[in-house]
């Protein structure tokens, strides 16, 4: 199963692929999608065909988005949000099921606490997908988005850690 996740972000658009089998997790790509433009139509446009796009060439079959955070500036998080509509538009135009995840419970599933830094997530992203070759902090994001939706789903990978527990 190929499960592709999403850090979204108006300039800044995550993405991560990770394959799961059983209960392995390897990686297969990451990036990230800009959103390029003079005004925000054009940016979201430019979100929405390059997300496309990942989705064309790689075929996921799972999604998942982090979901958005409120911060003090209005203006900044309701931006985010319109970003974060495409990150869930995309997969759903492509027939997918998209989970969403807070942060702190993605950051409590890959690294071990809710509240770990940027560097705590990227370290133990390339701890469990050794050799991967991060595209950026976002795309790092992005991938521990989609091992949080491989550990939550109902994937080999969720029933052998709960047998494990």
């Amino acid at each position: 199963m190929r499960v592709l996740g999403i850090d979204p972000g108006l300039q800044n658009l995550g993405w991560g692929m990770i394959r799961v089998e059983g209960s392995r997790i390897t990686h297969i790509a990451n990036g990230v999608v800009h959103g390029t433009g003079d005004d925000l139509a054009q940016r979201l446009l430019a979100l929405h065909v390059g997300l496309t796009d990942v989705i064309t060439r790689f075929q996921p079959d799972a999604a998942a988005v982090e979901l958005v955070f409120v911060n003090r500036d209005g203006a900044g998080t309701l931006k985010l949000g319109q970003a974060r509509g495409i990150a869930l538009l995309v997969p759903a135009q492509a027939g997918l099921a998209v989970g969403e995840y807070a942060p702190n419970k993605i950051k409590k599933t890959v690294v071990g606490v809710g509240h770990a830094d940027k560097k705590q997530v990227q370290h133990m992203v390339r701890l469990q997908l050794p050799g991967v070759e991060l595209a950026g902090p976002d795309a790092a994001d992005a991938l521990a988005v989609a091992i949080c939706h491989a550990h939550h789903m109902g994937s080999g990978l969720a029933q052998a850690i709960r047998r494990s527990a």
